[in-house]
């Protein structure tokens, strides 16, 4: 783009902010400041009006109330997340949900390892510790991933610094915080060493949090408690034929309960390595990469669930590998080509329990040394065909190939026969899947004046099922009821037959700034899908003793699924600047997630859902505060015995004061200390585990805040 049309999306695009977070209706009550969202990355050509960048500005400002990534990121409107544990929430964009998102962290896939999704990518990082995060809805240019149809949510990592002027270049920074609801506490530091052409950055955190009790009288939510700690390591070096980095890291959680799951997370171990090259010639630019990372994973029971014992290990290799080029044709036009390989190995297996008859006396092989492999090729044409006038056109080609060994069941008693018959049914079965799927998207950008921006985009996406998806086999109660990342308590079976999930979806944004200091952006979709991987029934499930449960066992299939809403956001500046000043915010979203083959509501969609924000900066002192509102959540899927929330309202206040380079932040999150029942949350299966009573996850209560962070 012409620098004049970078400037004016620039303006235009400044509509995006952010303002009181959705994690209260979604994560257990993580307030969020009111802050701007960096815009920077919005006006390179080849992004959208509907991209949002999340800026480490905006995460340093909410590292007091949140450990979760993707609890942050619900600030933005059209993005929700399923329940999970402390920090490992599921996003989920316009309803669609994290499996079906491409999610990147620097540049890399992250693959679950896990039966119940509980190390879902973005618990991998931590908000203090990252640079940004891009997330872009539904109609995503191809050259940012495939085999996904929800959009793209990319975490970067700060980008090398080296010394300007030949001196030793010593920077980081330091963070600490305390919250009182659930006794939480950690901290993260970054440390930078560079020289003109090598640098080195060293990035650590900690947190580690007790149950965190429920709004009003909702009393101790079980199962929540977590703790983990995360290093990484990245080396970089640069010269004359570009700029070559590696980075190496290491995560351990030795515990997170699961509020929804039948399980807890009992250890978490992961390391990774991967290097990048990225240069630029007369000719283009080239990005290459490459990395791998090992995850061993292990389950079975926290004090809430106890007693009892069912160890449950998964262990998962990866790697990944792309070359991406950017060829400059013309003055206004760029064409990008790249090939991408991803590799997943996965091994799930559950150890016997001494003692017991059901779960004993053979390893319970659930899935053996299974792989997925894909291969993907794209290609890519950004256009400026007038001054006002641009558009980014490409479509993309991904190979996808699975595999899985046999598989057994516990024993061969008479209580594991339907896991019996079912494994033998597998064994006997060809297993191997091959998918050959196609991707594309046009998007069209009009930028007629200072005041106004348009955009419409279409994309036609293709996901394939994922390993547990086709491969999970048990027909047994208890062996389905471990499969699952839904926290609803229901037993699910995989399917060999899965076709891959095809979705059209059309989208358009407007972006208006009608006065100086006052902008707001409209954003309406629609995505139909074909083959939607949901569930169906097959069977009631009882206690071993042929008890009924309010809890039935499904298989995953095709159906068909539409999606349609819109996103809503805007801002006023009330008094002086964005950087001092006074500036109200405010959102709304709303979705509506069909089952067209069955004429049903989809599973796991977020209410209509509405806030309102302040946000004042005098010098080194800041002030805020939010309104949620959240609407009743009727529409539910019966299928899954999906529970009905009531409608909310939470308010949450803050305060931040800078000295001598210290920040200090004062936060009172659900001031008023509202009760209230997660709409996304799922079934508080440890809660019902303890006393027998079944209900929704509760949101987190009152809980006083305090951070401290500097910079050096």
């Amino acid at each position: 783009m012409l620098k004049h049309t970078r400037a004016l999306r620039a303006a235009l695009l400044t509509t995006c902010v952010f303002f009181a977070s959705n994690a209260h209706a979604q994560d257990g009550g993580n307030a969020l400041p009111t802050v701007d969202v960096d815009t920077s990355a919005q006006v390179q050509p080849g992004t959208t009006l509907s991209q949002t960048r999340v800026s480490a500005e905006t995460l340093r400002a909410g590292d007091v109330t949140s450990s979760d990534t993707a609890g942050i990121l619900t600030a933005i409107p059209g993005v929700s997340v399923n329940g999970g544990g402390g920090f490992s929430s599921m996003p989920s964009i316009r309803g669609l949900s994290e499996q079906r998102i491409r999610v990147l962290v620097d540049g890399q896939p992250i693959d679950a390892a896990c039966p119940n999704d509980m190390n879902s990518p973005l618990s991998y990082t931590m908000p203090q510790t990252i640079a940004s995060v891009t997330v872009v809805p539904g109609v995503a240019p191809v050259s940012m991933g495939g085999d996904n149809i929800g959009g793209v949510i990319s975490v970067a990592a700060p980008e090398p610094r080296f010394s300007t002027d030949g001196t030793l270049l010593l920077t980081g920074e330091a963070s600490a915080f305390y919250r009182s609801n659930g006794d939480g506490f950690g901290g993260a530091v970054t440390l930078t060493a560079a020289g003109t052409n090598l640098s080195a950055t060293y990035t650590g955190s900690y947190t580690q949090s007790d149950n965190y009790k429920g709004g009003g009288s909702k009393g101790e939510v079980l199962s929540t408690e977590y703790a983990k700690t995360d290093h990484a390591l990245a080396l970089a070096w640069q010269n004359a034929a570009g700029l070559w980095e590696i980075k190496g890291g290491y995560h351990f959680s030795p515990y997170e309960g699961f509020a929804n799951q039948w399980m807890d997370m009992t250890s978490n171990k992961s390391w990774f390595v991967q290097g990048r090259y990225r240069g630029v010639f007369d000719w283009g630019d080239v990005d290459l990469s490459a990395s791998y990372r090992d995850t061993d994973h292990e389950m079975n029971f926290l004090a809430d669930k106890l007693p009892g014992d069912m160890p449950m290990n998964t262990e998962v290799h990866t790697f990944t590998s792309a070359a991406k080029f950017q060829i400059p044709v013309s003055a206004n036009h760029t064409a990008k080509l790249g090939v991408e390989y991803h590799h997943q190995w996965l091994d799930d297996y559950w150890p016997p329990v001494e003692g017991s008859m059901m779960m004993g006396p053979n390893t319970f092989v659930n899935v053996n040394e299974a792989y997925r492999n894909r291969i993907g090729a794209y290609a890519e044409w950004q256009a400026r065909f007038s001054e006002t006038l641009s558009g980014v056109f490409g479509v993309r080609y991904d190979r996808v190939e699975m595999n899985t060994g046999e598989v057994q069941p516990y024993g061969t008693s008479m209580m594991q026969m339907a896991d019996v018959m079912a494994a033998n049914a597998f064994n006997a079965s060809d297993r191997s899947r091959n998918d050959n799927n196609w991707s594309g998207s046009a998007i069209l950008t009009w930028a007629p004046s200072d005041s106004l921006a348009l955009e419409l985009g279409y994309a036609h996406k293709t996901r394939s099922p994922n390993l547990y998806e086709r491969y999970t086999w048990g027909r047994g109660s208890m062996a389905s009821r471990m499969i699952g990342w839904f926290g609803d308590g229901n037993g699910y079976v995989g399917n060999l037959d899965l076709k891959p999930e095809r979705a059209d979806t059309v989208s358009a944004t407007a972006s208006f700034a009608p006065a100086a200091g006052l902008s707001f952006k409209v954003s309406p979709y629609y995505t139909r899908v074909d083959d939607y991987i949901d569930a169906i029934y097959l069977q009631d499930l009882t206690t071993p003793m042929g008890m009924p449960t309010p809890f039935v066992q499904l298989q995953f299939a095709n159906l068909d699924a539409e999606f349609y809403g819109v996103d809503v956001s805007g801002e006023a500046l009330v008094s002086g600047t964005r950087e001092q000043g006074t500036l109200v915010t405010a959102s709304l979203a709303w979705v509506h997630g069909q089952n067209f083959t069955e004429d049903l509501p989809l599973y796991h969609q977020i209410p209509l859902n509405a806030k309102l924000g302040v946000a004042h900066r005098t010098g080194a002192l800041e002030l805020g505060g939010e309104v949620e509102w959240v609407d009743r959540k009727d529409r539910v899927d019966p299928r899954r015995n999906e529970p009905e929330t009531a409608s909310y309202a939470l308010v949450n206040l803050r305060a931040a004061y800078t000295l001598a380079g210290v920040r200090l932040s004062v936060e009172a999150a659900n001031l008023f200390d509202k009760g209230y029942d997660l709409p996304l949350g799922g079934m508080a299966i440890g809660e019902y585990r303890s006393t027998g009573t079944l209900r929704p996850v509760a949101g987190r209560g009152r809980s006083f805040n305090l951070g401290l962070s500097t910079k050096f």
